[in-house]
């Protein structure tokens, strides 16, 4: 299952996928990874959610960051969700190739059975028809 938190920068996407993760962590039966672009948000985390700082990779386009995901999945069969917070940064993704990345990680998703929760910094217009569903959460 694929969920988007869509809205502008500064809407406070963020602050609702740091709160959706750590009430899951109470009733999770596996691991729980958080993806970001630094470990600000370190603190916020409860300390048995997994944060990635993903700049530390070298990512530089979304056909790299959606290895680096299948990575994670291959080492943890035990992982049960991700989150993803500033996907478009974190996944070098621009709005011409949003569509292609989001019904990849649907396919990785119903693949590996891991739940996947996005912050994106676009408006609900900008999101692909296909995926409008998957909205959760829109600022």
């Amino acid at each position: 299952m694929v969920q988007l938190i869509v809205g502008n920068k500064g809407k406070g996407k963020t602050k609702h996928l740091l709160d959706k993760v750590n009430s899951q962590i109470t009733s999770a039966n596996g691991n729980i990874v958080y993806l970001d672009k630094s470990t600000k948000h370190m603190y916020e985390l409860n300390n048995k959610v997994r944060l990635i700082d993903v700049s530390d990779y070298l990512i530089t386009n979304a056909d790299e960051f959606l290895g680096f995901v299948c990575g994670i999945i291959s080492q943890d069969h035990d992982l049960e969700a991700m989150y993803l917070d500033s996907f478009l940064k974190i996944a070098c993704v621009d709005s011409a190739d949003l569509e292609r990345v989001l019904n990849k990680i649907d396919a990785i998703s119903k693949a590996f059975k891991v739940d996947f929760t996005l912050s994106i910094g676009v408006e609900e217009s900008d999101i692909p028809a296909s995926m409008k569903e998957q909205i959760i959460v829109s600022l």
